[in-house]
């Protein structure tokens, strides 16, 4: 081995304690993130199927209402019913 190796080796020996630290901090952080991200998931699909389940009362809702102007219709079938006869 040359020297640098050696010097490179015994560094690396001697910070070791401190590496292991770093690395248990880093995946410890890792699992926390994911686990908040995944409880996050579960709440949004919790929120979401409650509020699909959950309606309105029939009073609440409001129906669209249509009016229809039929004066043309009856007129016309009251000229075809006039011919007829």
């Amino acid at each position: 081995m040359s020297q640098a190796k050696v010097d490179r080796y015994k560094e690396e020996k001697r910070n070791r304690a401190k590496i292991i630290k770093k690395e248990k901090r880093q995946w410890m952080a890792t699992k926390l993130g994911m686990y908040l991200v995944g409880l996050v998931l579960v709440a949004w699909v919790g929120v979401s199927v409650y509020n699909g389940v959950t309606t309105k009362d029939a009073s609440e809702i409001e129906k669209p209402t249509y009016t229809v102007d039929t004066t043309a219709l009856d007129d016309f079938m009251t000229d075809l019913t006039a011919e007829e006869e």
